[in-house]
């Protein structure tokens, strides 16, 4: 790879680190262009060369949050030794991810409001949809499994997942809210994987 675009692409990340450690602790609203220039110690130029606003720097910041908690998911998910264990592995550490307040902030307080109901939805399917599908598809008992009720379950349980996690994000007492979370997605699978 030549020297110019290493380079170019070490800024990007340093901007997308930076950025993400002030969106994580001040918020989208208050951190301003020149709190992560300061911060990263680049010019606007090298900025603006990567990102045109603030918006499309903070959606990278959300690429790369999904990403990290979708790797810890499928290492989590990896390690079970049966398909309803993966499944169940998979959902319960990515509720345990939503106790860092970087993933709190980002992916669930900013993230609808800056980019979008819609455009935070395609996001999250993006990242998310596939691997529970998936999951889905090889713990489901083979009577329950058809492509239409498949795709529909997904949907269902990333709802549902979904909403426990703002209730979790919001929560006086999120650790509670995390336990008894927890508890309920168990529940919940052992009810929709029964024969």
């Amino acid at each position: 790879m030549n020297l110019k675009i290493e380079r170019g692409l070490a800024t990007r990340r340093q901007l997308v680190a930076t950025a993400t450690d002030l969106f994580a602790t001040q918020g989208y609203e208050a951190t301003s262009i020149d709190n992560v220039l300061d911060a990263a110690g680049v010019s606007r130029g090298a900025l603006y060369h990567h990102f045109p606003g603030k918006e499309a720097l903070f959606e990278a910041v959300l690429e790369s949050v999904e990403e990290q908690l979708a790797a810890h998911v499928v290492a989590a998910a990896g390690a079970a030794a049966e398909p309803r264990l993966a499944l169940q592995s998979g959902c319960l550490a990515w509720l345990e991810r939503l106790r860092d307040p970087v993933v709190r902030r980002i992916v669930l307080v900013d993230a609808p409001a800056v980019v979008g109901w819609q455009r935070w939805r395609e996001i999250d399917e993006c990242h998310w949809f596939g691997l529970l599908k998936s999951a889905l598809a090889e713990a489901l008992p083979p009577s329950r499994l058809d492509a239409t009720s498949l795709d529909v379950l997904a949907h269902m349980l990333l709802a549902a997942l979904n909403e426990l996690a703002f209730v979790i994000a919001r929560a006086g007492d999120p650790d509670a809210a995390a336990q008894a979370g927890r508890a309920a997605v168990v529940d919940l699978l052992g009810r929709l994987l029964a024969e």
